[in-house]
């Protein structure tokens, strides 16, 4: 019963990855992948990783943004996210556990 309810916590935190990241940027030319690796290089620790991406979802600016301005000028800023700080929470740690390099290299 313990393995069920840790199998649906965990579902439960992906779908807001799955249902808000991943279907809005599935239309963006740069893939989540892609803006990953971009973050990653800026901010190689996950701590500063997901508190720079968080400050940016809840306040998008083109100054805090590390996409470039070409792209900015052609897409614009994202809108203020309408998630949650536990949503972005959970959204920021599915992101970072799919497509964190040392994680995936066992």
């Amino acid at each position: 019963m313990l393995l069920i309810f840790l199998t649906w916590g965990l579902d439960a935190k992906s779908s807001v990855y799955k249902d808000v990241c991943v279907k809005c940027h599935k239309y963006q030319p740069a893939s989540l992948e892609k803006m990953f690796m971009v973050y990653l290089k800026t901010y190689s620790v996950e701590l500063s990783f997901k508190v720079s991406l968080k400050e940016y979802l809840q306040n998008p600016t083109e100054k805090n943004s590390l996409i470039g301005s070409a792209f900015i000028q052609n897409f614009s800023v994202k809108n203020t996210s309408e998630l949650n700080d536990t949503q972005i929470d959970e959204a920021l740690d599915t992101y970072w556990d799919l497509y964190n390099p040392k994680d995936n290299l066992k």
